[in-house]
């Protein structure tokens, strides 16, 4: 995996800003504004915005730049947490999901209180992996990477500010993996659990859907890729 730098200057790397309908979790069907960060320290193998892992300076655009990218590219923009907030509000969703590469770099407070202030609700997406900093009425989506290349343990501070769980699953070990997370973790388990099928595959699908029956939790199925949107 290679190297996460990160920016020291209070601005925010933004790899990209959209309008769309949040496909997972329980905002599912809710238009949004997604506010994707450069720099993830996770790596995993099945990601689909790779594109976002390292922070190079050398990739560094205006904010116009980013706002007319027509597909995935490493270019980000550096904006304060206002200029982003400005941005958010030229689109009449009312919901906004911070997401990534991995956000929790980041500390998100001012941003988060910002879009707070300017009526919107606000979700953060992470893999668990960071300490999460952000303001008080955030909606905290973990969704623990477990023996990732990146080597990053997901940390009980981080799930204990859970107000949902979303499991990336594809195989048995998956669901094993997060019930020994969850029996390490007790308080997390009164957290929402959604199983989240890899790449729609039926088989994997199959396996959430049984597990979810027995353990009481749910499963997310990545709607917005149904509807054709990001």
């Amino acid at each position: 995996m290679q190297r996460v730098g990160v920016p020291m200057t209070g601005k925010l790397p933004v790899n990209e800003l959209f309008a769309t309908v949040q496909g997972e979790g329980a905002y599912t069907g809710t238009p949004a504004v997604f506010v994707r960060l450069q720099g993830c320290n996770v790596g995993c193998p099945w990601c689909d915005t790779k594109h976002t892992w390292t922070v190079d300076p050398d990739n560094a655009i205006s904010a116009e730049a980013m706002l007319a990218k027509g597909k995935d590219a490493p270019g980000y923009a550096l904006l304060l947490p206002a200029e982003i907030v400005a941005m958010v509000c030229e689109h009449p969703d009312r919901h906004v999901v911070i997401t990534g590469g991995e956000p929790c770099l980041y500390d998100l407070r001012e941003l988060g209180s910002l879009l707070a202030c300017a009526g919107r609700t606000v979700q953060v997406e992470t893999s668990g992996t960071k300490r999460v900093r952000v303001y008080s009425d955030v909606w905290v989506t973990v969704s623990p990477k477990l023996g990732m290349p990146g080597g990053n343990k997901v940390i009980a501070e981080a799930l204990a500010s859970a107000d949902e769980i979303k499991m990336p699953v594809g195989k048995l070990a998956d669901v094993a993996a997060l019930d020994a997370l969850l029996q390490a973790n007790p308080s997390s388990r009164r957290t929402r659990v959604y199983l989240q099928p890899l790449s729609q595959n039926p088989k994997a699908t199959a396996l959430c859907i049984e597990a979810a029956r027995s353990r009481g939790w749910r499963v997310s199925v990545q709607v917005h890729k149904y509807l054709g949107l990001r």
